[in-house]
Order: C-alpha cells, then structure tokens, then sequence
C-alpha cells in the first residue's frame, strides 16, 4: 500500500503528468464550453410577429398575431423585440410607429391605451405653437411631403394695385406631420392617404404672422408649401422670416392688438 501511494505522488508530481493533465482539462472545458455555445445558438424560442400590417392607434388582437420559432442568438442581438404573446393582447400600436406584415414587435411600438399620444406634439419646446397649413394632394406634390422634411414656405398675393406679389416668405421649417381631414397621419394605415394639412410647430411671433397671412385668404393671400431635396432636410438653417417686405405688407392687412396684460395686471 505505502508503495502504491509512492508511485502515485511520483507519477502526479512529474513534470510530464501535470502538462498532460492540464493539457486534458483545457479540452475538456473547451468541449463543454464549445457545446453550450451551440445549443444557445440553435436552441430555438418562439415569438409572435404580425400576420398583418397593423397601423399606428390600433388595438392589437389575436387575430393579428402569430408565432415563429428562431435561434435564441437572435433575441441576444435584438433584445427589443417583445417575447411574450400575451404582453401584445389588447395593446395598441404607437403613434408613427406601424407595424408591417411579417415583422415581430419592439418594446416602443407596443403601448397601453393610457400612453397613447400624438407624436406630432411631443417635445414642443416652450414659446412655440402649433400652426396648421390647409394643404390637398396638388399642394403637397402628390404626398412628396413627409414629417421630418425641412420646407420653405412662399407667399402668393395681390397688392393693392392689383399686382402679384410671390416669393419665399419662410425658410427652412420642419413638417411635424401630415394629415387627412380625419385627423389621421397620411402615411400610417388608417389614413385615407390624403394630405389636408401639414403641421408646424414655430415661435409664437412667426405664429401670429402665419396666422394673419392664413385668415387673410379671402384677401388673395396664400401660403404655398414648396418641398426641398434631401440635402436641406441634412443641413437645415434657422427657421426664419426671409421677407420683411412680405411680412410688412400682411402687417399692413391686419390690425395689432395692444397688450391687455402687464405684469399681471390690467391696463387702464
């Protein structure tokens, strides 16, 4: 027995022993290492993805929804993408966000009825107000109009020696968004597809002058969306009045009310 042990204290001490074992052991943890990673990359989960495109405000039901299994190396990569079945039943589909056929669902398309919100007025800084521009399909350049362009805005009119008076009146202003007469964004599903206005969200000054140049339409007044290429959008400028010759001659057309209030207190 005392010899035994002997022998084995020899053979574990020996220089050879230890690197053949160690040796042994590093294959053997690279073979379980290299089998778990390949059951994670083909171990398959299932997920639900849309059998149908499903608009932004819409209540998400069973019926639009499906399975499909895939490797779980793919949620790794895409960790947004909503799991679970039952976290979509009876939720709705986010403002500009609409889901396409075929595709699977991301944590920020998926909101509670509650949380519901209309895009175009999220983020509005303060001093700023919303304008809305009557526009249809020929105004527009056949819908060429979309929400994040930068645009310029020209003025058309008749002064008062009858004469036409045009010319770029607002440059470099950002489309919101764009809607039918329904109130729903154009390009989102539930939409007619119909443009009947662009929405703005400018300084209250350029509000009060945009707004007397759209309430002096019966004056032969217009305000005229004229779209720009890619590069403007990329490289937009200050959104500003370009005119002060156009932007006198509304002043001329329209009265200026007197401040009723200062320091909050009313003036006598």
């Amino acid at each position: 027995m005392g010899n035994l042990m002997t022998n084995l204290k020899k053979f574990i001490s020996n220089k050879n022993t230890v690197t053949i074992l160690g040796v042994i052991l590093g294959v053997v943890v690279l073979y379980i290492g290299y089998n778990y990673r390949v059951k994670q990359a083909i171990e398959l989960v299932s997920i639900p993805y849309a059998t149908q495109a499903i608009a932004g405000k819409t209540k998400i039901t069973s019926e639009m929804i499906s399975t499909v299994e895939v490797n779980r190396s793919f949620l790794r990569n895409n960790p947004n993408v909503i799991t679970d079945i039952n976290k979509l039943i009876d939720q709705y589909v986010n403002y500009g966000m609409p889901v396409p056929n075929g595709a699977f669902f991301y944590t920020d398309q998926v909101v509670a009825e509650k949380q519901l919100n209309d895009s175009a007025f999220n983020d509005i800084p303060d001093g700023y107000t919303i304008f809305t521009l009557k526009v249809d399909l020929h105004t527009t350049y056949g819908n060429s109009i979309y929400p994040g362009n930068y645009i310029d805005l020209y003025l058309k009119a008749i002064d008062d020696t009858n004469r036409l008076i045009y010319g770029q009146f607002i440059t470099s202003i950002e489309v919101l968004a764009v809607k039918d007469s329904a109130g729903n964004h154009v390009f989102e599903g539930a939409s007619t597809g119909t443009p009947a206005e662009l929405l703005f969200a400018v300084p209250d000054e350029m509000y009060k002058l945009l707004m007397k140049a759209d309430l002096l339409t019966s004056n032969s007044i217009e305000i005229i969306p004229v779209p720009r290429n890619a590069s403007y959008t990329s490289n937009k400028g200050e959104t500003s009045v370009t005119s002060e010759y156009l932007k006198n001659f509304i002043l001329s057309k329209s009265a200026t009310i007197p401040d009723e209030f200062v320091n909050n207190t009313v003036t006598e």
